[in-house]
């Protein structure tokens, strides 16, 4: 009996480290905080000096018709990320993703995000499985194959740019 309740525990123990399962660590340059690992908007939230994330995400205004147009086609997509603490570019650009996963409803079960030090590594082989070499890096799937990504600076805007990888998708679907 007390074998199945030890199993029990482990597996439960699993399944609430599979939501977050990150370290923390102070950045060699800057003293920042590093998140390292799979990590969720509420762990970033949770970390008193990343204003940054509700800052960025309140100030963004994103296109109201590209929020419909990604309302109705984004859900079908699963998306993976990769960010840096420490990075600017992430510290912009995250918040704005942030913003328009609100406002169109994304499933965040289709959603995960990796924090990456300045080596770009997480905590186990990721980074190699996703070759991150530049953050933040946002990567779409849809039928588990990659259909494109964003590394490290928006060619237009957040919205639009997204847009464009799922145009794109979807004419290769015809």
């Amino acid at each position: 009996m007390k074998k199945y309740l030890l199993a029990i525990a482990i597996l439960m123990s699993l399944n609430v480290s599979a939501q977050s399962d990150f370290i923390t660590d102070k950045d060699p340059e800057n003293g920042s905080v590093v998140f390292k690992g799979v990590i969720t908007y509420d762990d970033l939230l949770s970390e008193k000096t990343f204003t940054w994330l509700k800052s960025g995400a309140e100030s963004y205004k994103p296109d109201e018709n590209s929020i419909k147009y990604l309302t109705a086609h984004l859900p079908q997509y699963k998306m993976v990320v990769f960010l840096g603490t420490w990075c600017d570019d992430s510290q912009n650009m995250i918040p704005k993703l942030y913003k328009i996963l609100q406002l169109t409803n994304f499933p965040m079960k289709n959603y995960t995000m990796y924090g990456v030090d300045r080596t770009k590594q997480a905590n186990f082989e990721e980074h190699k499985i996703y070759n991150i070499q530049n953050v933040p890096m946002i990567i779409l799937f849809r039928d588990r194959f990659e259909v494109g990504r964003i590394v490290e600076t928006l060619h237009k805007t957040m919205e639009a740019d997204l847009i464009s990888i799922i145009a794109a998708d979807m004419a290769r679907k015809q």
